[in-house]
């Protein structure tokens, strides 16, 4: 065992099923793993023993790197955060004290990218509307020359985190021709990643299916409009596990009402959830999910595991694969 000491901390409801007992026996093979687990609201009240700790095992309910809570872990070194997203907590204050931070955002993009890939072929068998129509008439009538099929259609991925990215190599396996938009993507780059870049004005207007990926910045903030919505082909379908304030959602509204031929999968709106009067609910061409696509249940462990592979890597003294530097905040959700 080493002499490093760790705590977990994070939200009680999400910390099982990141570092399930059987993860927690593996690390205190490695680490002092230290009782009881800190959350948001406790982690003041912490005795002077897990103030003590170098490490902190975390999930969602992470809390801010602030001042006051760096004062209150002198020794800390590393936070390995079994989420996505680390701009919830990640600070200057903690990058200026040297703490690494490390993220299983890429473990995260896995469900998501599984989402994306299901949906987008269920929508290229126009899937939600014979779904809806035979459930709803009783009908078994197929329109097939309306169907677009999983034959080379042009499906485009709007950002190529490590999202988009994940989703072009799962997407890759069928085919399917790969269309992209993302301003930080080289040509090469996107070559190698298999996926033709475009404008995201020929995107929408050539894909069949279009899926955002696109991280909530202050210049994609929505980025995505009824300018662009107009343009796309009859029968596509657009699908966004980014986030919803990427989407000028009025403009989508107004352009789904105009074209009952176009279809929306969206897992994430703004605000989210959807205001109980949102047209959302009643549109025949909108299917909303609750937020699912990004990891649930024992996806979850999977980042935890991650996480537990890269503080070895840590403890070891080996490269980190998973680590967050500050200059990648700035394009990150």
């Amino acid at each position: 065992m080493s002499s490093y000491h760790a705590i977990l901390l994070g939200a009680p409801t999400c910390l099982p099923w990141a570092y399930p007992h059987s993860l927690r026996k593996e690390i205190a093979h490695r680490v002092s793993l230290f009782d009881p687990v800190l959350t948001a609201e406790n982690w003041r009240l912490a005795d002077p023993g897990l103030r003590q700790a170098e490490i902190i095992l975390s999930t969602w309910g992470m809390p801010q790197l602030d001042e006051e809570f760096l004062d209150h872990f002198p020794n800390l070194q590393a936070v390995f955060y079994a989420a996505g997203a680390v701009k919830c907590f990640a600070t200057e204050a903690a990058y200026n004290r040297g703490i690494l931070i490390c993220s299983a955002f890429a473990a995260n993009a896995i469900p998501v990218a599984e989402y994306t890939t299901a949906t987008t072929l269920l929508s290229l068998k126009k899937f939600w509307h014979f779904a809806r129509r035979t459930n709803r008439s009783r009908s078994w009538k197929r329109e097939v020359a309306d169907v677009t099929g999983n034959y080379h259609p042009i499906v485009g991925l709007i950002s190529l985190g490590a999202v988009g990215r994940t989703a072009a190599q799962m997407l890759s396996r069928y085919d399917i021709d790969l269309v992209a938009y993302d301003p930080y993507v080289s040509p090469t780059q996107a070559a190698e990643i298999g996926v033709t870049l475009l404008s995201l004005e020929e995107l929408f207007a050539r894909a069949d299916v279009i899926s955002a990926h696109t991280p909530l910045l202050p210049e994609t903030h929505q980025l995505i409009d009824g300018r662009l919505f107009r343009k796309m082909k009859p029968g596509a379908t657009f699908i966004n596990t980014s986030r919803g304030a990427v989407v000028k959602e009025a403009d989508l509204i107004e352009v789904l009402r105009q074209r009952n031929d176009l279809t929306a999968v969206l897992d994430v709106t703004w605000p989210e959830p959807p205001a109980v009067d949102s047209p959302l609910y009643e549109m025949d061409n909108v299917v909303l999910t609750p937020h699912i696509a990004g990891s649930l249940g024992n996806e979850v462990t999977r980042m935890g595991r991650w996480m537990v592979d890269e503080m070895y890597r840590f403890l070891d003294d080996r490269p980190l694969q998973h680590q967050v530097v500050m200059e990648q905040l700035a394009h990150m959700a």
